[in-house]
């Protein structure tokens, strides 16, 4: 007969694995989110904007493309976005952090029987 791991110690091993996952999935949704806002930023006011495909889709549209409140908009979304990302950057750091404080290391002594 095979010896199979116990429930918990495979259900632990699982939460480590999909932990690290998480946290990748996280630093990519940081790291899409910031990017995203960097251009919407920056690209409204850049010397492309008007030439691109969008401004020229339909003629009626050129005037809201070139005004400066449409790109002040634009780029509202764009701060929008960087403070989206820099929310879940604070939220994975206190998602990593765990309980390494000084809490967790007394609660770890405590199960092993050691004082400090």
């Amino acid at each position: 007969m095979g010896v199979n791991p116990a429930p918990a110690e495979a259900v632990e091993r699982r939460r480590a694995g999909s932990g690290l996952f998480h946290k990748i999935a996280s630093v990519l949704f940081i790291f899409f989110c910031f990017e995203v806002g960097a251009f919407l930023v920056l690209f409204p006011w850049m010397t492309q904007w008007d030439s691109n495909y969008f401004s020229n889709l339909f003629p009626g549209w050129e005037t809201l493309w070139s005004s400066a409140y449409f790109r002040g908009a634009v780029s509202g979304l764009g701060i929008i976005n960087i403070g989206i990302s820099f929310s879940e950057l604070f939220r994975l750091r206190r998602f990593s952090r765990g309980t390494a404080g000084p809490e967790g290391s007394n609660e770890r002594f405590r199960e092993s029987g050691r004082t400090q």
